[in-house]
This record gives structure tokens, sequence and C-alpha cells, in this order.
């Protein structure tokens, strides 16, 4: 891509579009238990399950999702579907 073909302004919906389409393409929001790849889970309860939501609701999600991608990119069949 040439500087030339860069468009003059950001879009955030048509970034949120492709990537999106990404995801679904590499079927990211569903897991093959017939994979044969090893499953890596994490086991959540919902976020209010001990009172009201707070900051430490936010980070905890923030590091899940962290591990459940850095565990995808190794190769593992994850699916991690925070607010479930």
């Amino acid at each position: 891509m040439k500087l030339a073909d860069l468009p003059k302004q950001y879009d955030p919906q048509d970034a949120q579009r492709r990537w999106y389409e990404f995801w679904l393409e590499k079927g990211y929001f569903h897991a093959d238990p017939t994979s044969g790849r090893p499953p890596y889970t994490i086991v959540i309860p919902p976020p209010n399950v001990t009172g009201a939501l707070h900051l430490g609701h936010a980070l905890n999600n923030t590091l899940q999702d962290i591990l459940i991608r850095w565990r995808r990119m190794q190769g593992y069949d994850t699916l991690w579907m925070p607010g479930t």
C-alpha cells in the first residue's frame, strides 16, 4: 500500500467491520472440541455475583481477555464469552 492509498481520515466503523469479518472468518467466536488442539478455558461467574460492579471487575475481565488471546496465539482451542 502506498502512502497515497491511506485514507485521509480514520473510519472506526470501517475498521470495526473489517476486524469483525476477520474474527468471524477465523472462527474466534466458536470452540471446536474435535479440533485436536488442546482446550483452554477460564471458568467465570457473572461479574456481579458478589454485589455491585466495580473497577476490579473490569480489571479481571481485561486479564482474562489477555490470557485467552495469548493461549489462542499459542494454538489452543479457546472460547471466552464474558457476560454470559
